[in-house]
């Protein structure tokens, strides 16, 4: 398995955040608002499995302090492996290395694993925020993360 950068033009990282938006908008009964285009100033690092990206997920600044963690993903047959599992720690360290001390992200309440993943990796809910605030299917959590020497 392989974990890199990638830009956000990159047609994989494109394929990946459609497939997400789809499956998001099967579980959620389609919600107005979901979108399956990426975002020009999210960095995304991909999973690589056999020369092809089957996971995803970038880190996108709020402010200078705190990043937020976006489109995290892994395709239906690869999960249960621990993929997402090793692909949080690779995206709270660019999250560092992009000068953030403090990731958060949102989440559906729809989506419990993905909230165990979250809670148990040490991320604590927080008042939902943003774009997210009056969508009741919003959870969103936060970690401070440790500075390495």
């Amino acid at each position: 398995m392989l974990i890199e950068s990638r830009p956000v033009t990159d047609p994989e990282i494109g394929a990946l955040v459609v497939a997400q938006q789809r499956e998001l908008r099967e579980a959620d009964g389609g919600l107005d608002g979901q979108v399956t285009v990426t975002h020009e100033d999210i960095h995304y690092l991909a999973v690589v499995l056999g020369g092809r990206a089957v996971a995803c997920g970038g880190i996108q600044a709020l402010d200078a302090d705190t990043g937020e963690l976006k489109r995290m993903y892994v395709r239906p047959a690869y999960r249960g492996r621990g993929i997402a599992r090793q692909l949080l720690p690779a995206l709270e360290e660019l999250a560092l290395q992009r000068g953030h001390s403090v990731l958060c992200l949102e989440t559906g309440t729809y989506l419990p694993a993905a909230i165990g993943l979250y809670t148990s990796c040490g991320y604590e809910p927080i008042p939902v925020y943003g774009e997210y605030v009056g969508n009741p299917y919003s959870v969103c959590f936060a970690k401070r993360l440790p500075v390495t020497a």
